[in-house]
């Protein structure tokens, strides 16, 4: 699904590298969580996968059909713009040239959020708001869905309910999701892999292997 080959990229063209020699292999179907320090380079990365970045050397290839993505904030949070749920959705929809008017709704229901279809989106909470976006991503069925920090700005509640709901389509769904995370006890429970990034390099492990190697030693989880 998505495969890099000694991949570098500097904002500046040239030396020091955000992403240093990365070599990561996703497979359709994987669950995998990006995580590491602040400024690493895990959203780098996802703007690389998604093509927001060319790279400065190296190869990244995305062989996805179409991909979903959930930013890690709103274009309308704190906002006062009068659009509703509904026809922000709607508007994704024509945006993709779908013809079934009904698919929506159909989004809607799919994160248990239908009885907001006509409320404002500025008025939503951190938690509603995070299910919506969601909600965008999933219209026109995509086979790889991207999520920078899912679970930033949400209360607890809502965030057992996104990642049980990520697990869910991904399990049942087979929809390949890249999430970048800081939210590492969910990375562990939730992902089939966990790629760690340090200073621009990373690794693969697996969940437990996370667990044991790294979040024990800096007494983080358990």
């Amino acid at each position: 699904m998505i495969q890099a080959k000694k991949l570098y990229f500097s904002y500046t063209g040239s030396p020091p590298y955000v992403l240093n020699g990365i070599d990561l292999e996703i497979h359709a179907g994987e669950y995998v969580s990006v995580v590491g320090e602040n400024g690493c380079g895990k959203s780098t990365l996802m703007r690389l996968i998604l093509r927001f970045l060319k790279p400065t050397s190296g190869e990244i290839a995305t062989r996805a059909k179409r991909i979903g993505y959930v930013p890690q904030k709103s274009d309308f949070s704190n906002s006062g713009f009068p659009i509703t749920v509904y026809e922000m959705l709607n508007s994704y929809r024509r945006l993709l040239k779908l013809k079934d008017k009904g698919i929506p709704r159909k989004s809607l229901e799919r994160v248990g959020m239908s009885a907001f279809s006509d409320s404002l989106m500025g008025n939503l909470s951190g938690g509603q708001t995070q299910k919506i976006l969601v909600a965008r991503a999933l219209i026109g069925n995509p086979d790889l869905l991207i999520l920078d920090e899912p679970s930033t700005g949400v209360d607890v509640g809502s965030q057992k309910e996104i990642y049980g709901f990520l697990k869910e389509i991904n399990r049942k769904g087979r929809i390949t999701i890249v999430s970048v995370e800081h939210n590492l006890e969910a990375a562990v429970a939730n992902s089939t892999l966990i790629y760690h990034l340090v200073d621009g390099k990373g690794h693969t492990c697996s969940p437990r292997q996370y667990a044991d190697e790294y979040l024990r030693e800096n007494r983080i989880g358990g």
